[in-house]
């Protein structure tokens, strides 16, 4: 199987949250995805009923088989419906936000030691994103959780780092080494930039084009890394997620300061060329 991208949009940031109050129905925003070329969703599948509804919706349109599924387990046992939920759906893959904040390392061991030993009964893999408010909230504690457990994967957002760790500009050798430490162990990326104050800017706006560049650069590692591993035949994964507010920002009356919708596009498109350009360059050199 020759080697691919595929694109996925997130559920949640299909919201609008506008103060108008209008929202568009789930149907029409399922509609949206696959007609602007999104290969897949990126939805919730821990509550039994509406994560069949939505599988269900996207299988229609031909969304499912990639989609990434996402949980936010506390327990061990959490995770074994979504597991009987792969089964039945299929998807790419099921991204795991682990909803606990241990303060300690080994508090955490348990826990990733039995959603690993689970994960290996999937019949998609089952990935770690890295996300605040969650046990991976911290670069430095994830890295030891990725020392300690060497067949851990990920799903990189690293706007949550950029963030979280308020990054100085330009970004040290240091901290740059770190991001790639993330991006080495991830097999999935989530889309959004970020600055070092806020979560996600307006990816259309001129002066942000240098974090646009940075992020870009950063993803173009993972990409280079799946191309180059031949054991990996199933697509990667990009899932544009430019959130809602209060993830977007928002100007003095509550309304988006962008487009979120067509920067999405626009965040897929920038990923395409890079993705291209690095087919490109890696099949040159191999010429």
């Amino acid at each position: 199987m020759s080697k691919r991208i595929i694109f996925t949009q997130s559920i949640w940031a299909m919201e609008r949250r506008d103060p108008d109050g209008a929202e568009r129905s789930a149907e029409e925003n399922l509609d949206m995805i696959p007609a602007a070329g999104f290969d897949g969703i990126s939805g919730p599948c821990a509550e039994a009923a509406a994560a069949d509804a939505l599988a269900g919706a996207a299988a229609a349109r031909g969304l499912a088989a990639q989609a990434e599924w996402q949980c936010f387990p506390k327990t061990v046992d959490d995770l074994k419906p979504v597991l009987d939920f792969a089964a039945k759906w299929g998807g790419h893959h099921i991204c795991l936000q682990p909803d606990v904040r241990p303060r300690r390392f080994e508090d955490c061991v348990p826990l990733l030691e039995s959603w690993l030993r689970l994960s290996e009964q999937s019949p998609i893999p089952v990935w770690i994103e890295t996300h605040r408010d969650r046990m991976t909230t911290d670069l430095y504690f994830t890295l030891d959780l990725l020392e300690a457990f060497p067949t851990m994967e990920l799903v990189a957002d690293l706007s949550h780092y950029l963030v979280g760790r308020e990054f100085a500009w330009p970004v040290s050798a240091e901290n740059h080494g770190y991001v790639n430490s993330i991006l080495d162990r991830s097999r999935a990326l989530h889309g959004r930039v970020a600055s070092r104050e806020q979560v996600q800017i307006e990816i259309s706006f001129a002066h942000h084009k240098p974090l646009v560049d940075q992020f870009l650069d950063w993803w173009e590692r993972a990409m280079r890394n799946y191309l180059l591993r031949p054991q990996d035949e199933a697509p990667f994964a990009f899932n544009c997620e430019l959130g809602p507010r209060p993830y977007a920002i928002t100007d003095r009356d509550g309304r988006d300061t962008t487009d979120r919708w067509a920067e999405a596009l626009q965040l897929r498109d920038l990923v395409r060329e890079r993705w291209a350009r690095v087919q490109g360059s890696l099949a040159s050199s191999a010429a």
